[in-house]
């Protein structure tokens, strides 16, 4: 499995995880199950492949990252999303800002050109070019405040 097919399914989780009020691992645990993630792929095929050891902790990390931090990350959102009521932002596009931020403010060993840049491709997958943008300026302006590049 790619690391952008583990930072796509980190993202449904993070969706996931503010959607559904379920204990995180608990949730994780279940979502893991090899034959309920073997459903999955009927749905999705970035669900083909079960993740390695290596993504499977990758992914575990990014969505209880979220789920802890969620409050912090939505504050973020909200202040760098200029002339943009938080509630206006699609729960899509909240979730894939909230994976990327994520990345950048905790996972050290992931650039921050490269969380955005998958950010703005999962965005004009599941949003389309218009969202895409807007998370790009996003995220270009909280990488240069928040991250001094």
């Amino acid at each position: 499995m790619s690391r952008t097919a583990a930072r796509e399914i980190a993202m449904h989780l993070s969706f996931a995880t503010v959607m559904n009020r379920m204990d995180i691992r608990e949730m994780l645990d279940d979502f893991f199950d090899r034959d309920y993630f073997a459903t999955l792929a009927e749905e999705d095929p970035v669900y083909a492949e079960y993740p390695d050891d290596k993504q499977l902790s990758y992914i575990r990390r990014v969505a209880e990252g979220v789920s802890v931090h969620a409050a912090e990350l939505d504050g973020y959102i909200g202040k760098y999303a200029k002339n943009w009521q938080f509630s206006r932002i699609s729960r899509v596009a909240a979730a894939i800002l909230r994976t990327a931020m994520y990345e950048i403010l905790y996972l050290p060993e992931v650039p921050c050109k490269a969380a955005a840049n998958e950010a703005v491709e999962l965005a004009k997958t599941y949003e389309g070019k218009e969202t895409a943008g807007f998370i790009n300026g996003i995220l270009a302006s909280f990488i240069a405040d928040e991250r001094h590049e």
